[in-house]
Formats: C-alpha cells, structure tokens, sequence
C-alpha cells in the first residue's frame, strides 16, 4: 500500500532540487512591485487571477493551502496580510522562508496535509488562495469541510483545479497530440495504470495523480456550505490540448 501522502512530499522535495517551475521563488523586483501595490498571481498556469477575487489585502488573514514555492505567499506578505503558508513539502514551505528572510516579510509556515488543518483554529481567516493541487490528494471532501471551518463568516476561498476529462485519455497518445479516450473516471495512479505504466509515461519521481468529477469539486464546495461566486477557465499553453479544451478552472467560493 503506498503512503500517498509520503510519496507526494518526496516528489515535491525533488522538484525543488531540480527547480522545478512551481519551485522557483518570486525575484525581489516582484516583491518590490508587490509592496507599492502591483502585482498579480495565477490559481492555474497561466491566467491571472481577477484582482476583484481578493479582498482588501493589507491587514488580511491569508491561508495559502499547498501553495508552498516561494511564490505567492511572499507576495500576499508584500502587500501587508498576514500569511500563513501550509504545505506537505518542507522544502516547499522553505522557499517560503527563503524570500521571507531575503525581504523582510512575515509569514508564518506549517507542514502538513491539506486535507487536515486540525492544528488551525476556527474562524481564523479571511482568505484562503488554493492553486491546483488536490489532484494530488485521494479525497476532497475533507479538504472542503476544513476549509470552511478554518474560513470566517463573509470569507472568500479561490481555487484552481484540473478539468476531469484531462484524465480519461491515454498517455501514450496524448504526448503525441492524439487525444484518445482510454480511462473512466474517476482516475488514479494507483488503479488505473499499473505501476509500470506510470513510471513509462511520467517518470519514477513524478507526484501521485488522481482526477476528481466536478460534482467533488464544485458540488462538494456547496455541500460543505460554501456559496459559488465566480468561476474562470485555463489552458496548457505548452500542450496541443490548448487547441480543443481548457485544462483548468478556478472557483471562487463564499462562507455566508
């Protein structure tokens, strides 16, 4: 049986090591443009998030939830919130650190899973910034019920996450620009291809993967209580999917 969890946190470690895009800290001339009030983040790849989905960010309880790079947590920190940046790779939150002490920001970092926040009080933010990443986790629901709790009343949570249908195709094929549908979903690393077949196509460090329908993302969101307000699509500019289908979407949810 394998330690998703564990595994995950390896996998990302190693990106680190190999400064991986998703690693790569934000460079002082954008923590500098952050703090006189210019900046912007992505949720997905490449769109960037609609300033109207932030709150007023100086003075903010931010929790950026397996968010950990060195990217968009220092530039919260930047525009005066308070951040807290939760991450299962450690040297992930130490890119955080990393810019926090190389431009005097404040933000409090805290390894974990994101699916338990159990060490974070009720009602203690005002935001919280998801980019994708919970197809690297099994289960959504608990990701939705913590977040919620943690999330004060009138607080906003966005997050980013892959489109499903990305996961029915074959893998072999889809590296050639030929989209053929080959799996049912839900998709997992774990069930749908071997162990053999995984390693073939991603290589042996890549993270676990799992798809989740939209009726675990979005339905899930409202199940948990949240109220959906806003919604975005994106696509993989480096991959010919871009032709046919957007990758990604991005929700922005209410606690009322």
């Amino acid at each position: 049986m394998v330690n998703v969890l564990q595994f995950n946190k390896d996998a990302w470690n190693k990106k680190v090591d190999a400064k991986n895009r998703w690693t790569t800290p934000a460079s002082p001339e954008e923590i500098k443009s952050a703090k006189s009030g210019k900046w912007q983040v992505v949720l997905t790849p490449c769109k960037p998030v609609p300033k109207g989905w932030f709150p007023r960010m100086e003075g903010s309880d931010i929790l950026c939830l397996a968010s950990g790079g060195g990217q968009q947590a220092p530039i919260f920190a930047a525009t005066g919130a308070n951040v807290t940046s939760f991450d299962n790779s450690p040297k992930q939150l130490k890119q955080d650190q990393f810019v926090a002490k190389r431009d005097d920001l404040k933000i409090r970092t805290i390894e974990g899973d994101m699916a338990d926040l159990s060490v974070l009080a009720d009602e203690s933010f005002d935001f919280i910034f998801n980019p994708v990443s919970n197809c690297f986790i099994p289960e959504l629901k608990p990701v939705w019920n913590e977040t919620f709790r943690v999330l004060r009343k009138g607080g906003t949570m966005i997050v980013g996450f892959c489109n499903p249908v990305e996961f029915c195709f074959d893998g072999e094929l889809a590296k050639k620009g030929i989209y053929h549908i080959k799996h049912s979903l839900p998709y997992s690393d774990l069930t749908s291809i071997t162990e053999e077949e995984r390693i073939r196509l991603y290589g042996v460090d890549e993270p676990i993967e799992f798809s989740h329908t939209l009726e675990e993302q979005v339905g899930g969101q409202l199940e948990a209580g949240f109220h959906l307000i806003g919604f975005f699509e994106d696509y993989w500019a480096e991959e010919k999917i871009k032709d046919y289908m957007p990758s990604f979407m991005a929700t922005r949810s209410l606690k009322p």
